[in-house]
C-alpha cells in the first residue's frame, strides 16, 4: 500500500500530527521505535502545565489557545479526562521580563490575568514563602493549568486508529530514500512508500538532521523531576495551582500534588547535553538530581519539602533560539520536519498537530507556524 503521509515517531507531535491528517482523509501511516505512550522520550512524567499568556513570548499565544481549545473538544468528544483548570501562578522579581511578557500578552489577546505586588502575592498565596524584604511580584492565570500525558496521548493514538491511521510500534526507521514522487521508509522488517512524510523523533531529530544535510543543531539534554511530599492542607491541587518561579537559581515550574501524588517539580533551565541512545535515566544517579529540586523547595516551599516521594528523567531536544522547528526540507519538499521542541512542546501538540496537518493537505491552517520555520537560521543546508 502507498500512503499519502508516513509519520516516523508516533510521539506528542507526531500522533496528534497523525490524527489531524487522519481526520481530513489522508492515509496515514505512523511508525515508532517504542510503543507510544512510553519513557523513553520526551513526555514522561505524568503532567504538563499549559498556560496561554506566554512568557516565553507572546507570538506563542495564539497556538497556546488554539491549542486549548482542541485540548478541550478532544476531551469531550473521547469522554477522557485530559485537562484539569488548576489555574497558574508565575512569580519573578519585579521588573521581571519573564513576567513582563506574561503581563503583554495577557493584554494584547484580553486574557484573564490577576497581577499581584509583593504583598498581595504574600497574602493570596501564604503557602509561597516570601521574605519581607524581597521584592518577588507575580501574576495569576485562572483559565490555564495541567494536561495529563498519557490519557492525551492514548487519546489520539486511539482516535487516529479510529480515523483509519495505521500504526507500527517498536520498529526503529532505518533508512529514507526521497525519490521525484516519493519517499521510501525503511525499517529492519520492511519498507513503506509514501507521497510525502513528517519526521518527529524527538531526542533522536539530530541523526535526520544530518542525514538529510541539515545544519541546523540540536542538542538533547537530560532533565530530571521529582516529587515531594507536601501538606495538603497547602499544595493540593484543590487549593493550589500550577506554579512558575524565575529565581536567582533558576526557572522552575511546578504542578500541585494530585490524588496525593505529592508537589511535582522541575527546572526549566538545567540539564546536561546526553546521546539519547546511551545516558544515566536512572534518578538521583548524580546527587543534583534531587539537591536542585530540593533546595528550591526548602526556600520557597518549604512545607512542600518533604521526602522525596519518586523522581524521573526525561528529555529536552533544544535549539538554540529554544523555539521549535516546523518546516519543509528546503531541497525536499515532500519531507516535512518538527523537532526542537525544547522542554516546552507538549502543550501547543494539539495545535501543531491540527496546523502541520493543514499545511500538509494544503489547507488554510488555524494558526500561523512560519515563526518556526528554517528561514530564522544563517545556514540551514551543510554545504551551503
Amino acid at each position: 500500500m502507498k500512503y499519502d503521509v508516513t509519520v516516523i515517531g508516533a510521539g506528542t507531535i507526531g500522533l496528534a500530527t497523525g490524527y489531524y491528517l487522519a481526520k481530513q482523509g489522508a492515509t496515514v501511516l505512523m511508525i515508532d521505535a517504542y510503543d507510544p505512550p512510553h519513557q523513553q522520550g520526551s513526555h514522561g512524567g505524568e503532567t504538563r502545565l499549559i498556560r496561554h499568556a506566554y512568557g516565553e513570548g507572546r507570538a506563542y499565544t495564539p497556538l497556546a489557545l488554539r491549542s486549548q481549545a482542541l485540548w478541550n473538544q478532544l476531551q469531550i468528544e473521547s469522554e477522557v479526562p485530559l485537562f484539569k483548570k488548576t489555574g497558574i501562578l508565575s512569580f519573578a522579581k519585579e521588573n521581571s521580563t519573564f513576567i513582563n511578557e506574561i503581563k503583554q500578552s495577557a493584554s494584547h489577546y484580553q486574557l484573564p490575568l490577576t497581577m499581584y505586588d509583593h504583598n498581595e502575592l504574600k497574602y493570596n498565596f501564604p503557602s509561597v514563602h516570601l521574605a519581607d524584604k524581597a521584592t518577588q511580584i507575580g501574576c495569576f492565570e485562572s483559565e490555564s493549568g495541567v494536561l495529563f500525558v498519557d490519557q492525551c496521548m492514548k487519546t489520539y493514538r486511539r482516535l487516529a486508529q479510529a480515523e483509519g491511521a495505521d500504526l507500527i510500534v517498536n520498529q526503529p526507521v532505518t533508512d529514507l530514500v526521497i525519490d521525484q514522487d516519493d519517499v521510501h521508509v525503511i525499517t529492519q522488517a520492511q519498507q513503506y512508500t509514501s507521497q510525502q512524510v513528517v519526521i518527529a523523533t524527538g531526542a533522536w531529530q539530530a541523526q535526520w538532521f544530518d542525514q538529510l544535510n541539515l545544519a541546523i543543531p540540536l542538542t538533547p539534554k537530560r532533565q530530571v523531576i521529582g516529587w515531594f511530599d507536601a501538606d495538603p492542607d497547602l499544595f493540593d491541587a484543590s487549593v493550589f495551582p500550577g506554579f512558575t518561579a524565575e529565581t536567582d537559581e533558576g526557572l522552575f515550574y511546578g504542578f500541585p500534588s494530585m490524588d496525593g501524588s505529592g508537589v511535582k517539580l522541575g527546572r526549566h533551565d538545567y540539564g546536561m547535553p546526553v546521546d539519547p541512545n546511551q545516558f544515566e535515566r536512572d534518578f538521583r544517579y548524580y546527587p543534583e538530581d534531587e539537591h536542585i529540586l530540593r533546595s528550591f523547595l526548602e526556600k520557597w516551599m518549604p512545607k512542600a519539602a518533604g521526602k522525596l516521594k519518586k523522581g524521573k528523567t526525561c528529555l529536552y531536544t533544544m535549539t538554540t533560539d529554544e523555539d521549535f522547528i516546523i518546516d519543509q526540507h528546503p531541497h525536499h519538499k515532500q519531507v516535512w520536519l518538527a523537532a526542537g521542541f525544547s522542554g516546552h512542546g507538549f502543550k501547543f501538540a494539539s495545535g501543531i498537530g491540527e496546523s502541520l496537518a493543514d499545511r500538509i493537505m494544503q489547507r488554510e491552517s488555524t494558526v500561523d507556524l512560519t515563526m518556526f520555520g528554517f528561514d530564522r537560521f544563517d545556514k540551514v543546508i551543510c554545504n551551503d
